[in-house]
């Protein structure tokens, strides 16, 4: 049985450091609002073990940590924090106009103003040897987590511009990259492929498939195999870095926003305005560029601000009709 319908001045969709974010300034701004965590509490961040890169801490802090304290900052000026996940989604046309959303296929909502920070899922191999290894020196960001390999032998997969841009950082910083390659050519550009190529520490294979990835706790090494031959060889490595792609989480909104050609929403100019008045996007679920905690909360805070001046100028025209 569907439930009442709740009306809020702004709604907040996905709880990453975007997400957070625009909940401490909308709530210091008074616009009262309420953020569902959706099915990752935290976002990508919560299956990160350390972040040494987020201003502010000089030591180091793990993923999760961070975002326990980033919720409990939100928290602290008036965010209500929800578990649960939006399911459907009718936003209007309408300069203040009611958009409706559905959570967990039961609640129905109604935001005079809603910020999207659904983030992005990085695709994986999907092998278990992979899967055990999360966090155990297996990553989806080099630019994130490669300088814990400094000086050491690491592993990329992939095959276009991000790939080769990654392999291109990591072979700044540790001893050898080995970079595998499925077919038997690369989908990065020219450019790009020249680059990595002219690094003597990157080593490409192509035709080349991880079989497992060797270790107990962390990564000791990887077990290479060629997909024409069959042959397969053994390496020692600390890191595995896995550079196919991201999906932006996203298909929700499909039909209903304005987005690029691998679904992330398109926002104007330099904002975080969407295509659809009143609705604001924030973070990785609009950023296939960076992809870093620090540029996803900046976004957050613009969306809160983009919020706060759509709502005062909803507001000032009401009162002058």
């Amino acid at each position: 049985m569907t439930e009442k319908i709740e009306r809020l001045k702004t709604l907040i969709i996905g709880s990453g450091p975007a997400g957070y974010t625009a909940a401490i300034y909308a709530a210091r701004a008074d616009l009262k609002p309420v953020l569902y965590t959706g099915m990752e509490p935290g976002g990508q961040l919560t299956t990160t073990t350390e972040v040494d890169n987020f201003p502010g801490y000089p030591e180091g802090i793990d993923g999760p940590t961070m975002m326990v304290q980033l919720q409990q900052q939100a928290e602290r000026f008036g965010t209500e924090v929800r578990i649960g996940m939006a399911t459907a989604v009718e936003f209007s046309d309408e300069v203040g106009g009611i958009h409706k959303i559905t959570i967990d296929d039961s609640k129905v909502i109604e935001a005079e103003t809603v910020i999207i920070s659904t983030g992005a899922t990085a695709k994986y191999l999907g092998i278990p040897s992979e899967q055990k290894l999360r966090g155990g020196g297996v990553s989806a960001c080099a630019v994130c987590d490669g300088f814990f390999y400094k000086g050491q032998d690491v592993a990329i997969v992939g095959a276009g511009d991000t790939a080769a841009e990654e392999a291109s950082y990591l072979a700044n910083i540790c001893k050898k990259v080995t970079m595998l390659v499925r077919k038997d050519h690369m989908r990065a550009s020219k450019a790009m492929q020249h680059r990595v190529e002219s690094l003597d520490n990157i080593e490409i294979r192509y035709n080349t498939e991880v079989d497992t990835v060797l270790g107990d706790q962390v990564v000791e090494g990887l077990r290479m195999v060629n997909n024409v031959t069959g042959e397969k060889e053994d390496i020692s490595i600390t890191g595995l870095f896995i550079a196919i792609g991201h999906k932006p989480n996203t298909d929700i909104f499909k039909g209903q926003l304005e987005m690029d050609e691998t679904g992330y929403i398109v926002t104007k100019g330099k904002s975080t305005k969407t295509s659809k008045p009143g609705v604001f996007a924030s973070g990785d679920v609009q950023d296939k560029e960076y992809r870093q905690a620090i540029t996803a909360a900046g976004t957050g805070c613009m969306a809160a601000l983009d919020a706060e001046r759509y709502l005062a100028t909803v507001e000032s025209a009401e009162e002058v009709s």
